[in-house]
Parts: C-alpha cells; structure tokens; sequence
C-alpha cells in the first residue's frame, strides 16, 4: 500500500477509536469522573498527534501543483491537479492566461474573458466556426495569436478559436500541443519538451 495511504488508513482509525471511545464514555454512567476527563483528554491528545502526524500531507494536497520550466532543453513540467487535470498559465500577447489542457480538444480555446485579456474583441469577432461540447453545438471563431510563451518557448502567428459560449476555463488543445516534439505523461506528471 503506497506511504500517503497507509497514512489515511492510520488517520482514519485513529479518528473512528476517538469516537468510539467518546460514545463509550458517555454511555457509561458508573465510571469515576476522573477517569472520564482522562480519557476525553487522551483522546484529544491522540486527535492533536495524529493532526500534527498528516500535517506535512494535508498542506502538500492543498497546494496550488506548480508548472517548472527546464531552460536549455525547452522543457515544462506540469504537476496534476488533485481534480485529476493539468493546468499551466501561458503568456499570450503578455498576458497570463491559465489552460487546462485538454488533449481531447482539437484547437486552443479562449473564452471570452480570456480572448479579451489577450487584446481581442470577443464582440467584434466573427463567430463562423461550430465546435461540439458536453453543452451542445456552440459558435467559435477564428483568431490568430501574435505570441504564446510557454517558460523559455515563443511560438508566434499561433492559430485559436474563441468559444462564444459559457465556458470556464481556456482550453490548451492539440492545435498547439502538437508544436511540442514530445508529450509524456509518468509519475502524476505532464512534461512537454521541444
């Protein structure tokens, strides 16, 4: 059983003996109240070790993953998300825009938002193009994006869409995934390399 379970498994126990041991305790009318207080406080005591114990765990789950950039080799490492998905921020025209990459979408996909963040005029936009989604047929148009920088990495003249429906999150699809010599997925992490 790998290390952060077994420290669930253990926490888990822990946190059931407590309440057994509170329910035990005050279904017992006979018992000296001294010996009561005691054991409410060993188990409090036990509770605050156990805490102190998965502390270093509980604050490593809760943290943003950071993406890394390797100079030199044109390589970005992408720690998953504990939703189970990869995001990186890109610049885009100088702009920081958070992706969450999505090998199953065709192109890169700006919202709204984003599109305008980056010095686009969603309203001006014409929107020709039709894409699928799990929200149905939404109306998409064609852009081109002066600069994307992705750590040490330009790529200019860079084709996207911009979504016309409601959507979340800036999608980092095949269009520009592809750019990337290689795409490798291990240990909970995504790394792409030029």
């Amino acid at each position: 059983m790998p290390e952060i379970e077994t420290g669930r498994l253990i926490y888990l126990l822990l946190l059931l003996l407590m309440v057994a041991g509170w329910f035990f305790m005050q279904s017992r009318e006979g018992l000296n109240k001294t010996l009561q207080q005691a054991a409410v406080w060993g188990m409090i005591f036990v509770g605050v070790a156990a805490g102190y114990g998965l502390w270093g765990d509980i604050s490593r789950s809760s943290a943003l993953p950071q993406q890394r950039f390797e100079a030199g080799i044109g390589s970005v490492t992408i720690p998953r998300a504990r939703d189970g998905h990869y995001y990186l921020t890109a610049q885009i025209n100088g702009a920081a825009i958070r992706f969450v990459v999505d090998t199953g979408a065709t192109d890169m996909v700006l919202t709204r938002d984003d599109a305008q963040r980056v010095g686009l005029a969603p309203d001006a936009l014409n929107y020709l193009g039709r894409a699928n989604t799990a929200n149905g047929e939404v109306r998409t148009a064609f852009v081109r994006l002066n600069e994307v920088q992705l750590g040490q990495v330009r790529d200019f003249d860079v084709p996207a869409v911009v979504n016309d429906g409601e959507m979340q999150q800036s999608l980092l699809g095949m269009g520009y995934l592809q750019r990337w010599g290689r795409i490798e997925i291990a240990n909970n992490e995504l790394v792409l390399t030029r």
